[in-house]
């Protein structure tokens, strides 16, 4: 697999907003860091953005334990269960008792704009060398990481357009396109005003952006022809999320064939990655993203997980299913056997690599699969057969000896999402699908243990989080209101 060499470079946007009285520290920390010299060569500007590309690794992203986006749209919604003999880690986000404080359900809110500051530092630098093809990539790849991090904070902490009537025109977030830590964003008037700003710089970066840049760590036309697919989806624009999703399966046909889609979550193969956020094994990386879910025990042995498979998830993966082998382990802790998500537990080699640490799959195929088969299914013009079509394609290389499905209609477009959640499940995506469809969560009444046994099964309050409930539109950081008085807090907080 081919890997970025990792070069780690103190933040300009730390470092620039430091203040100390002590004189000694009335320096920078290091004089090689200033814009002033560090942005004279097309090679320094990639050196800082690649920084850009590993502040998607940076704590609470997704990255340690609490509010990381590895496991924050699972456990919100049903895909997972709480085990009470773990940390109880994310215990308000699962019970859903979040407030403005929480970080559980605020993390993601700092560290993606965190992303956004070194994104928006290479731009607000473009001018400082010629303006070459080389820089032009630059930019296009630095506005696609700009985007796709707000858009992971608009579909958390805004309504999706999807939701309901009143989505679009409920309150955006802040778009931001500078880097000054003294600036004070407002909020987006609606919703449609920043996924537009989302799509305005997704489209410049296509524009602009090389058709590879020799390596799936970093973004090109297939890839940000993908996140359009996403973005237009949530939008509810289905003719144009068919129109760049068929653009990127054209550029990058393979769903991850059956023969190499358990080697794709051992990091052994890059078959179906679209974009993913490598992890390189060596002291300045080594991020452990599966922490959140479990971990190694020595004593009592086994594995402890945070959170287990929720048993009527578990069943959905029928045997013949190669993705029951890939992202599930059934295994003991404490006499006790759980089925454990192994996703994010260790690629393959030897000797033994380091737990947890493992490259994330941020964009595949075989979502961009579904995303458009979807739209097909809801598009001003249905084309009800190309939707089964790509269904099919994707469900002959997760099923032993499979035959194709003749679905049609309601039936179909329910199959879709049927297999969009046993796909995508522990990919950040399940809560966020149920909230732009509009729908409830609703648990099941099973336990954690491997057969569904055991006391701990969700009730009352646990058990289901109705429609259109506040609580599906996160809260804003009450730091960031404290500092930035100009955000408005959502509704219900």
């Amino acid at each position: 697999m081919k890997k970025i060499i990792n070069i780690s470079l103190l933040s300009l946007a730390s470092f620039l907003s430091l203040q100390c009285s002590d004189e000694r520290f009335d320096i920078l920390p290091n004089s090689q860091d200033a814009p002033e010299i560090i942005f004279t060569t097309e090679a320094n500007y990639r050196l800082v953005l690649d920084g850009a590309y590993d502040a998607f690794k940076s704590p609470t992203y997704y990255n340690g334990d609490t509010g990381s986006s590895i496991i924050l749209g699972d456990v919100l919604a049903d895909n997972l269960i709480l085990n009470t003999q773990g940390r109880q880690t994310n215990k308000a986000a699962y019970e859903w008792s979040y407030t403005p404080i929480t970080p559980a359900v605020t993390s993601l809110y700092s560290s993606a704009y965190f992303v956004i500051s070194r994104a928006n530092i290479v731009l607000d630098n473009l001018n400082k060398v010629p303006y070459t093809d080389y820089m032009k990539n630059i930019e296009a790849e630095a506005k696609a990481i700009r985007a796709i991090a707000h858009f992971d904070l608009v579909r958390a902490y805004a309504k999706i357009p999807t939701q309901s009537s009143d989505a679009s025109s409920s309150l955006g977030i802040a778009y931001v396109t500078t880097f000054d830590p003294s600036i004070k964003p407002s909020r987006d008037a609606t919703v449609t005003i920043t996924y537009d700003k989302i799509i305005a710089d997704l489209q410049d970066a296509l524009a602009k952006i090389n058709a590879t840049n020799g390596t799936i760590g970093r973004l090109n036309k297939t890839s940000i022809m993908g996140f359009l697919s996403r973005v237009y989806l949530y939008k509810g624009d289905y003719d144009k999320a068919i129109q760049y999703g068929e653009q990127c399966i054209l550029a990058n046909p393979s769903v991850g064939a059956n023969a190499n889609f358990v080697n794709v979550w051992r990091d052994a193969s890059d078959d179906g990655e679209l974009f993913t956020i490598l992890n390189a094994n060596v002291s300045n990386d080594n991020v452990n993203v599966g922490v959140a879910y479990n971990q190694n025990s020595v004593n009592p042995a086994g594995i402890r997980s945070e959170y287990n498979v929720n048993y009527d998830l578990f069943t959905k993966y029928s045997s013949s299913d190669i993705r029951k082998e890939a992202y599930v382990l059934t295994f003991n802790y404490v006499m006790t056997l759980y089925n454990h998500v192994i996703k994010y537990r260790t690629r393959a080699g030897s000797p033994t690599p380091p737990a947890q640490v493992v490259d994330v799959k941020f964009l595949r195929s075989a979502e961009v699969y579904l995303n458009v088969a979807e739209a097909y299914m809801k598009s001003t013009a249905p084309n009800q057969a190309r939707a089964l079509q790509l269904l099919n394609t994707l469900r002959a290389q997760r099923y032993a000896s499979y035959v194709l499905g003749t679905e049609t209609g309601t039936a179909l477009l329910n199959t879709i999402y049927y297999e969009r959640r046993l796909e995508l499940a522990f990919e950040n995506d399940r809560f966020w699908t149920i909230k732009r469809l509009g729908q409830s969560v609703v648990r099941s009444d099973y336990g954690s243990a491997s057969n569904g046994g055991g006391g701990d099964a969700p009730t009352g309050a646990l058990k289901t989080l109705p429609a259109n409930n506040f609580r599906f539109v996160l809260p804003i950081p009450q730091d960031a209101i404290n500092l930035n008085p100009n955000l408005v807090q959502n509704s219900g907080y």
